[in-house]
């Protein structure tokens, strides 16, 4: 008997010892793993702007939006159809599952709580933090089941902690779901035979479901999580771009001419046209005043480049064009837009920490901004991963950043306007480039586009000598060789850009006055023709 009892004291003790073991398991949610928003029977309604990721649709209703979603709308059809039947499966198995916790029914304050199946049997509010500590396993589960609704003061949060994931957390509410005003939720959220309301400024990293009930939501940010198997998303294969990819502005068949300080990383040429009024000394790249062999196979390139891009199929159609931006958040896919665009305010570019990731934006129309909108790179995506289609005109309005290479078809790159940061290149089949004082950088540049520079009118000599360098009151230019000289000219620039000078060369040697210079730097350029052939830098000493 007494070895009996030693023997049961024993086990109870160790019991004591061994560590906590999740035995709570995720449901399979099927296809309803692709919507952030879904109901099988009620509408899904949308009101001021939301930035949303994922699928939006109901199985008995209308889904109504005023603004683009990061995702496909489905309304009573195949997919839905689906989407309803994996819902009531993934509620079965939530519902089904047995609990090893009992809290209160007041979530937050601060609390954590370790994986597992929680029951709470009566209506639930959340209050403050709650911190859901995955103690280091990536796969703890946590399953809450609430025989009520489901509600949260403003600004509670939940929160993540120790390798604990959004994919694995599940709500399963039984009545209505009201997430109140600033609310961060994580996990899926299912309510039984119930509505869901999702208030101005929460966040939902998970999804919204319901088996039967309306689903509003109001000015969030919600997205459906990574992770737990789901696919790393990495967009389509990127265009060849060939030599194409060593401008950074180009037009096949158009003027490219630019006016006031514009820095350029990357060639600039046209093959039909002149390539007028960049500094050569603020463009790190080849000018191609004239077309030459070069523009000429850039030309060829670009075609094959949009003729690729232009028939990829497309993942997800962005609805409302005129609203482009407002802060909505693509991730890597190929998205068509239907009709003319307008970016404004913001756009966010997602690449889910893969560097690698591409973004296609097929345009069926032209494409215009608002005065300081930008394209902002998140989590790892880069610039020379995303490609604009345009089929139509291009005007970047005042002090906007833009990201990615702009492949214009039979249209003008009309207005790349003052302040401008283009961190990508501005190509068009047809149609003239104008730049006004932007910053325009093509990266990367492929090794082999050729020397720096301009060529010159002696390619192993250069064409002028100017001196003395420094100079005061005055300054000689000597031409090399006058006879291959046409129309010649120098002008010099201050370091603002400005232009200080232009001297007519009319014979070998020409001495100007530079009294009217004050003492600093200058920059000159050479020009015969119009065709620029040798640059510098110039100091004076008055």
């Amino acid at each position: 008997m007494m070895k009996t009892n030693l023997q049961i004291a024993w086990i109870a003790a160790s019991l004591f010892l061994i560590p906590n073991i999740n035995f709570a398991q995720a449901p399979n949610l099927g296809t309803a793993a692709d919507f952030i928003l879904f109901t099988t029977d009620g509408p899904v309604n949308m009101t001021s702007t939301n930035q949303l990721t994922g699928n939006v649709g109901t199985n008995n209703g209308t889904s109504t939006t005023f603004n683009n979603i990061n995702g496909q709308l489905h309304d009573a059809d195949g997919v839905t159809a689906q989407c309803a039947a994996d819902l009531l499966i993934a509620y079965n198995q939530l519902n089904g599952t047995v609990p090893n916790f009992f809290p209160s029914s007041l979530l937050g304050n601060g609390d954590t709580l370790i994986a597992g199946v929680y029951s709470i049997a009566a209506a639930t509010t959340l209050n403050l933090n709650l911190y859901l500590n995955a103690q280091g396993n990536a796969n703890a589960v946590f399953i809450f089941q609430i025989a009520g609704p489901l509600s949260t003061n403003a600004g509670s949060q939940i929160k993540l902690i120790n390798n604990a994931k959004a994919c694995n957390v599940f709500w399963k509410v039984e009545g209505l779901v009201d997430m109140t005003t600033e609310t961060s939720m994580k996990g899926t959220v299912i309510a039984n035979n119930a509505a869901i309301l999702i208030h101005t400024g929460c966040t939902l990293e998970g999804r919204a479901l319901s088996t039967a009930g309306a689903i509003t939501v109001d000015g969030i940010l919600g997205y459906t999580p990574i992770g737990c198997g789901s696919p790393t998303l990495t967009g389509p294969t990127a265009p060849s771009l060939g030599t194409a990819a060593c401008y950074a502005i180009f037009s096949t068949d158009g003027s490219v001419s630019n006016t006031g300080i514009t820095t350029i990383t990357g060639d600039v040429g046209s093959n039909n046209g002149s390539a007028t009024g960049f500094n050569p000394l603020l463009v790190t790249g080849n000018i191609h005043p004239i077309p030459d062999g070069s523009t000429a196979q850039c030309a060829a390139d670009l075609l094959v480049a949009y003729n690729y891009v232009n028939v990829l199929p497309y993942d997800i159609e962005l609805m409302f064009p005129v609203l482009l931006g407002n802060s909505l958040v693509l991730t890597p896919h190929t998205y068509l837009i239907d009709a003319a665009a307008h970016l404004t305010d913001t756009l966010f570019l997602n690449a889910q920490g893969n560097a690698n990731a591409v973004f296609v934006i097929q345009i069926n129309g032209a494409l215009t901004s608002s005065t300081y909108s930008q394209i902002v790179l998140t989590n790892n995506a880069q610039a020379k991963n995303v490609y604009w289609k345009i089929e139509g005109a291009v005007s970047i309005n005042n002090y906007s950043l833009f990201c990615g290479t702009i492949i214009c078809n039979n249209g003008a790159l009309g207005a790349l306007n003052t302040g401008v940061t283009l961190n990508g290149r501005s190509l068009t089949t047809t149609g003239a480039i104008t730049t006004t004082a932007i910053t325009a950088i093509a990266s990367p540049i492929p090794g082999n586009c050729g020397t720096v520079g301009i060529s010159s009118l002696d390619d192993e000599n250069e064409a002028i000598t100017i001196y003395p360098n420094p100079f005061s009151t005055t300054a000689t230019i000597v031409l090399n060789d006058f006879s291959k000289s046409n129309k010649t000219e120098l002008r010099m620039y201050n370091v603002l850009g400005k232009e200080m000078m232009n001297v007519v060369i009319t014979k070998s040697s020409t001495t100007f006055d530079t009294s009217n210079l004050t003492s600093g730097v200058y920059f000159y350029q050479l020009t015969d023709n119009n065709k620029t052939i040798q640059s510098g830098k110039l100091i004076a000493r008055q």
